[in-house]
């Protein structure tokens, strides 16, 4: 005969292991989910990332709601930014510097956000969903002597070849507060949108630290009659 003490035993045995093994599942799940999420942010914030166009101050080179992929891995390596380029940056904390904020020596935007707490932080800097990001063409590097008149822009006294902007568009001062005439500081760059009239830029918020770009525009994914590089 067969004890049934003993068959109660292996039944809570069979029981207790398929139980561990739904755990160990559920777990190795979790883990799964866990390791995608950190490779998944891990690749927005260091290598690439989607993003959409928001404002018109690039027209027509980039139009609202169009869907560009950014390249930041350039960024994370350090790879030099060069006159023309696309980028993306962290707004300035003052958009339209009041002229008796202007230094003339230094004419850097101003950054004073105080970002605190972890959760804060994580939500600003890696998901980003705090943070206010512009899209702009540098048009002024390290050291270099920007001025702007006559409606051009010159670079160390000549005038900047601008192919991407539209017959008849104008380079003008934008408010009182311009910074029409400044020498580019170490590790900052001069950055205007092609849409010069409706563009806040480093004409009234001045140079952006190099520090502050998050990628450059990598290619238009959408529509897809203009897919490919921008």
């Amino acid at each position: 005969m067969i004890d049934d003490n003993i068959e109660d035993k292996n039944t809570k045995k069979t029981k207790i292991k398929k139980e561990k093994s739904k755990g160990r599942e559920v777990m190795e799940w979790i883990v799964c989910v866990l390791i995608a999420v950190i490779l998944a942010l891990l690749v927005r914030y260091f290598i690439s990332t989607p993003t959409v166009v928001q404002q018109p101050s690039m027209e027509t080179t980039l139009m609202p709601n169009e869907r560009l992929l950014l390249n930041k891995l350039s960024i994370t390596i350090h790879s030099p930014l060069k006159r023309g380029d696309i980028v993306t940056f962290e707004a300035p904390s003052v958009t339209v510097v009041p002229s008796y904020m202007i230094d003339p020596n230094n004419p850097v935007a101003i950054y004073n956000k105080d970002i605190n707490g972890i959760f804060a932080k994580f939500a600003y800097y890696v998901l980003e969903t705090t943070k206010t990001s512009y899209i702009k063409r540098v048009i002024g590097l390290p050291g270099d002597h920007v001025q702007i008149q006559n409606g051009k822009v010159y670079i160390n006294g000549q005038v900047l070849d601008e192919p991407y902007l539209q017959p008849g568009v104008v380079t003008a001062m934008l408010n009182e507060t311009y910074f029409s005439d400044v020498i580019v500081p170490n590790n900052c760059v001069f950055l205007m949108g092609d849409n010069r009239e409706y563009s806040s830029d480093s004409r009234s918020f001045g140079c952006i630290p190099i520090d502050k770009i998050e990628s450059k525009v990598l290619i238009r994914i959408w529509p897809l009659n203009k897919f490919g590089k921008v």
